[in-house]
């Protein structure tokens, strides 16, 4: 057997132990039927067993855990007693009167009226002792501690000494001639009554002062405690707010079902213990212990409310038709309010999620109203965090240009959660939230969410692309102007002057011709050279505006007549292109340009020997790339002027261009420009 093994049977074994004796004492309940006269004062053991059990099994899974730990060995003894309480108030009521004469009854009987009262003791030495097992460690209080237990303990050894007698007088309750002939003075001291009474005041007076301390206690370690600690302590102040609502709702119930309800608080009282010490999801308390209060005090209105309407009611129509006309008011005119009353509690509580058209909505309005896409970013984090009521929210966007945006709402505590932002099949972003003090969110409530980002992220890529649009044009219409400007200058500076100069010594020649005919023939001369150089310049300014040689021979063919001119350099150029048919003319003239500027590049910087050119048609999009054998960019090369150009001119037409050094050396440009986003201008 191994050493986790043996280390771990005790717990099991304890724990089956602990509901065989259980079952006991409900098998003997059942049995003694009608139970004992009240001034027995013995009650039904099955009671205390099963609040001994909701301490027990929170006990013995938290001694697996922490096995040396103060507060699991309270939980589990205090559990034990319980237990053992009950099985000895349902024993001795079995062997005193459903089978008289049974042994064991005087010794049952007296550890139930006796040492059960060791009982109080259990739940103020958890306080003090929780939740790391250790009294206070500031003097003052530690002093403060060992008196409250004390007096605590005071009360329970007195008991186990005082005689039966002292405690008829004491409580003027004579015990009933069944149990008044037990022998139930094993460890009685003899003192006068004149004596004990005193005394015994003192210690339950004490029980009542002691309680004090612990809670005291508790206010001075939160104070003075860390951020975990803190939040170990909150799972006991939950608890306890849990069992305050369970003790001041009014029971007009069975005794069992009273039971029932403070057994199932223990246990939440022990499951509560369970996770703070073990530190198992702390943070989640705090949305619980906001919730529980603000539950809590509704169900209280609403409850104080359904009773004061029957009160009313039946205090002026009568008992009769009170009921009806109570139902009648709920009904019509309470119920209609109670439900929103409910409503605007689980809004405050869980946010706006449980109605996702009412947060879409917020959304939207909120969307239409910024101004800018960060303006719309924070519009998303202040939504989300509404609607799920998450204390912060970060969106982390890519932007088109490769710029990351990142918009925060409130702050950061506890864990962070991150979930992917997708745009159009493709991850842009991604949400950031802390739930802090939330409950973790159910699948339907990260479905609303995932619905909220992908509406936020496409109204933000969709303002961030306006936005760039509107700058796109921007740039056209000043490239567009700055283009005229540049025609404007050439044809005012150097064409202009030219022609007016050709029309001037034709003039000229023309009054030479009769009178001096060699003159004549020589400014005629100087005409025609002027007007050779005036074509030169307007064949320039065309093939700026537009390479003849895309018209006169297409774009394949114009790329092979400017790959001829490297070829003289000793260039090896090779063009490879599939039929490309009709393209736009933009897209001819970028690709053109691109070609051209790529093998400029690579015989003035590259070293090469050899340069490759492919064009491609893949669906919509024309592919060109050039590759060449040379030594490649270094990581310390800034792209310079021609680089740049390729890279605008295919941003232009919305087209890509990456520039890469394979390992085996060289370069490669690729060129990615989409057909159908250049209109084709048709001509009439």
């Amino acid at each position: 057997m191994g050493e986790d093994a043996r280390a771990g049977w005790w717990p099991a074994a304890l724990g089956a132990a602990a509901l065989l004796l259980a079952a006991v004492t409900m098998v003997l309940d059942v049995r003694n039927g009608a139970g004992a006269p009240a001034a027995a004062e013995l009650d039904a053991g099955w009671t205390s067993a099963l609040s001994g059990l909701a301490q027990v099994i929170p006990g013995l899974l938290l001694l697996q855990r922490l096995p040396r730990h103060p507060v699991a060995w309270i939980l589990t003894g205090s559990g034990l007693l319980w237990i053992l309480d009950g099985f000895a108030a349902s024993w001795a009521t079995y062997a005193i009167y459903t089978s008289p004469g049974l042994p064991g009854a005087s010794a049952a009987y007296w550890f139930y009226s006796r040492f059960g009262a060791f009982l109080l003791l259990g739940l103020p030495l958890l306080i003090l002792l929780f939740p790391d097992g250790k009294l206070p460690t500031a003097r003052l209080w530690r002093w403060l501690s060992v008196v409250s237990l004390a007096l605590t303990v005071l009360l329970p050894l007195l008991l186990l000494v005082a005689p039966v007698a002292v405690m008829e007088r004491y409580h003027n309750a004579a015990l009933p001639p069944e149990v008044s002939r037990l022998s139930l003075d094993p460890f009685s001291v003899g003192l006068s009554y004149s004596t004990w009474e005193p005394i015994l005041q003192v210690a339950y007076a004490g029980v009542l002062a002691s309680l004090v301390v612990p809670f005291a206690v508790t206010v001075h370690r939160y104070r003075t405690a860390t951020r975990e600690r803190r939040a170990q302590i909150r799972w006991l102040m939950w608890a306890a707010l849990v069992d305050l609502i369970v003790l001041i709702i009014p029971f007009e119930n069975p005794p069992e079902v009273v039971a029932i309800l403070f057994a199932g608080s223990i246990a939440l009282t022990s499951a509560a213990i369970v996770v703070a010490v073990t530190k198992h999801r702390l943070y989640d308390v705090d949305r619980l212990l906001s919730a529980t209060f603000l539950y809590g005090v509704l169900a209280a209105l609403v409850v104080g409310v359904d009773l004061a309407v029957f009160a009313i009611a039946g205090g002026v129509l009568g008992e009769r038709d009170a009921a009806l006309v109570a139902i009648a008011v709920v009904a019509v005119v309470y119920a209609p309010l109670r439900v929103r009353l409910w409503q605007w509690v689980r809004r405050l509580v869980r946010g706006s999620r449980d109605d996702p058209y009412a947060t879409m909505s917020t959304l939207a309005e909120r969307l239409e109203s910024a101004a800018d896409p960060d303006e719309q970013l924070r519009a998303v984090t202040r939504t989300l965090a509404e609607a799920f009521r998450l204390p912060y929210v970060r969106v982390e966007l890519e932007r088109p240009g490769g710029r990351l945006a990142i918009v925060e709402h409130g702050r950061e505590s506890g864990p962070t959660h991150a979930l992917p932002v997708g745009y159009r099949g493709e991850s842009v972003g991604r949400l950031v939230f802390c739930r802090g003090d939330g409950t973790a969110l159910s699948e339907r409530d990260q479905r609303l969410l995932g619905d909220l980002v992908r509406q936020a992220a496409a109204a933000a890529r969709a303002s961030e692309l306006s936005t760039e649009l509107q700058q796109s044009r921007s740039r056209l219409v000043a490239a567009r102007e700055e283009e005229r400007r540049r025609i404007r200058r050439d044809l005012h500076d150097s064409l202009g002057p030219s022609l007016g100069a050709v029309a001037l010594r034709i003039e000229t020649a023309r009054n030479l011709a009769a009178s001096a005919p060699a003159d004549a023939d020589r400014m005629l001369d100087q005409a025609t050279t002027e007007v050779a150089a005036a074509l030169a310049d307007v064949r320039r300014l065309v093939h700026d505006l537009r390479p003849p040689a895309l018209d006169e021979l297409g774009l394949v063919r114009a790329i092979e007549q400017q790959a001829e001119r490297f070829r003289l350099g000793g260039l090896a150029v090779s063009v490879a292109a599939d039929p490309l048919g009709s393209l736009p003319a933009g897209v001819e003239v970028a690709a053109y340009r691109i070609a051209s500027e790529a093998l400029t590049n690579v015989a003035r910087h590259a070293e090469a020997s050899r340069c490759d050119i492919v064009l491609r048609l893949e669906e919509s999009t024309l592919e060109l790339s050039v590759t060449d054998d040379g030594v490649g960019i270094g990581e310390e090369v800034h792209a310079g002027v021609g680089m740049l150009s390729v890279r605008e001119r295919a941003a232009e037409l919305g087209g890509v261009c990456s520039v890469t050094c394979p390992a085996g050396g060289g370069t490669v440009v690729q060129v990615r420009l989409p057909l159908d986003a250049v209109p084709e201008v048709v001509h009439g």
